[in-house]
C-alpha cells in the first residue's frame, strides 16, 4: 500500500445496535478523524430500515439487517449480493471491516478488486468463545482457525492493544499492526464531578461504584453485583449504578434484588454518562475478553479509577490508574478496597493522567497509518508498528 491523501475509506461493521457502546464510539470518532484529515469516510452498518445520510463522521449508510435472537438488539448485514453491488458502486480506495466472521468474505472481494483492506480486531476470538462456555483448548483451536482465515483475507489486521495482538502472534501472522483507540478528553473530564448527582445514588459515607457496560454474557456484568455483595458483607457500604442494557438485564435485576443496585438502562446522553462516571468513586470493568475498554478509559478521563478483569487487555490500558482482579466477586471486592485505600486526590489524579495518553488524534493517526493514508499534520503515529 502506498501513502496518499484524499482517500475514500469504506468501513463496514456488524453486531451494532442503538444501545451499542464502545464500537459505536470508535466508529464515530475514527470517521470524524478521517474526515478532518481530508479523507472521505463511508460507514455501512445494519439497522431496522434503510437510510443514507451525512453526519459528523462522514457518510453513513444503514441497510436493513435481521435481529440476532438473544443479543438484545444486535443486527447483521446478510445481503451479500446487495453489499457486493454497493461496494462496487462506492469504489473504495481502502476498505476497513470490523467483523472477522460474517463479513470476512469482503477481504476476498477487496483482493479481487485490488483494494487494500484491513480488518479491525475489536474482540479476541478465543476470549469470546471462552466466555460463552467453550473449554479453553477448544476455544483456542477454533480461534486459531478463524484468525488464520482472517489474516489471509485482509492486507492488514489492526489490533488495539498488545494483548489483542497475541492471538495473531500465536499463529505467526505477519500482517498485524497495532493502533490504540482514544478518549474525548474534553467531554470526559474530572470537572464533571457533581456532589448533587452523586448524592442521588449514594450517601456521603457510602462508596459509589459504577458499571458502564452492555449486559451480555461476554461482559460478565454479574461479577460487579457479586462484588457489591461481598463488600457489604465486609461492612463497606457500597452501592452500584449500572448504565447499560442487554439480554441479561432481567436476570441481573433478579440477582441484585436484595442489594443497593440501580439499573439505569442504556444512557444515550454521552454527557450524562460522563457525569455519572465522574461521580463514581470506582468504575468496574469485569469483561474478561475486552481488547481495549473504551468505557474504562472514559472513566479514567473523568478522574475515576477503574478495577478491571486481569484476563482482559485493560491492565495494559490502566497502567497504575486503578487495579486488576480475577474474574470473581471476592477478587473484585479486594481490588476496590485496594484502590479506595489510596488518597482520593492521588487516585483521581493518576486516572486522569493515564487517560491523557490516549487522545483520539493519536488514534486516528495510527489507524490512518495502518491504511498508509495521510494523517493531520503534526500528529505522531508511533503507536503503529508492524
Amino acid at each position: 500500500m502506498s501513502a496518499t491523501a484524499g482517500l475514500r475509506i469504506v468501513r463496514m461493521a456488524n453486531f451494532v445496535a442503538p444501545a451499542s457502546g464502545g464500537l459505536r464510539t470508535a466508529l464515530r470518532e475514527l470517521g470524524a478523524g478521517y474526515l478532518a484529515a481530508g479523507h472521505e469516510p463511508v460507514l455501512i452498518v445494519p439497522g431496522g430500515s434503510a437510510s443514507d445520510r451525512m453526519t459528523r463522521q462522514g457518510r453513513v449508510i444503514t441497510l436493513p439487517g435481521p435481529l440476532l435472537p438473544g443479543t438484545g438488539g444486535y443486527r447483521v448485514l446478510t445481503d451479500r449480493r446487495g453489499l457486493t453491488g454497493l461496494l462496487e458502486q462506492l469504489a473504495p480506495d481502502r476498505l476497513e471491516v470490523c467483523d472477522r466472521t460474517t463479513l470476512r468474505w469482503t477481504g476476498e472481494w477487496a483482493r479481487r478488486a485490488r483494494v487494500p483492506a484491513v480488518m479491525v480486531s475489536h474482540e479476541t476470538a478465543d476470549g469470546v468463545l471462552r466466555t460463552w462456555g467453550l473449554p479453553e483448548p477448544a476455544a483456542r483451536r477454533a480461534a486459531d482457525r478463524l484468525n488464520r482465515r482472517s489474516a489471509h483475507a485482509y492486507s492488514r489486521v489492526v489490533c488495539t492493544t498488545e494483548w489483542a495482538e497475541r492471538e495473531f502472534v500465536r499463529i505467526r501472522a505477519r500482517n498485524v499492526v497495532r493502533a490504540p483507540l482514544g478518549v474525548d478528553l474534553d467531554r470526559c473530564r474530572p470537572g464533571l464531578r457533581d456532589p448533587a448527582l452523586r448524592a442521588r445514588y449514594a450517601g456521603e459515607s457510602e462508596v459509589l461504584l459504577a458499571l458502564c457496560s452492555r449486559l451480555s454474557v461476554e461482559k460478565r456484568p454479574g461479577t460487579a453485583i457479586d462484588a457489591v455483595r461481598v463488600l457489604r458483607e465486609r461492612g463497606l457500604r457500597a452501592r452500584l449504578v449500572v448504565a447499560g442494557d442487554g439480554p441479561l438485564r432481567a436476570r441481573l435485576e433478579r440477582r441484585a434484588r436484595a442489594l443497593p443496585v440501580t439499573f439505569l438502562g442504556h444512557v444515550a446522553d454521552r454527557g450524562r454518562l460522563a457525569a455519572l462516571q465522574a461521580a463514581a468513586d470506582v468504575c468496574l470493568a469485569p469483561g474478561p475478553a475486552e481488547t481495549f475498554g473504551l468505557a474504562a478509559l472514559e472513566a479514567l478521563a473523568c478522574g475515576t479509577p477503574v478495577v478491571a478483569s486481569a484476563s482482559s487487555a485493560l491492565p495494559e490500558v490502566l497502567g497504575s490508574a486503578g487495579a486488576v482482579a480475577f474474574d470473581d466477586g471476592e477478587s473484585f471486592a479486594d481490588a476496590v478496597q485496594l484502590v479506595l485505600a489510596r488518597p482520593e486526590w492521588l487516585r483521581r489524579g493518576a486516572a486522569r493522567a493515564r487517560a491523557e495518553c490516549f487522545g483520539w488524534d493519536r488514534a486516528v493517526a495510527a489507524f490512518l497509518a495502518a491504511h498508509d493514508a495521510s494523517a493531520p499534520a503534526g500528529v505522531p503515529v508511533r503507536e503503529v508498528r508492524s
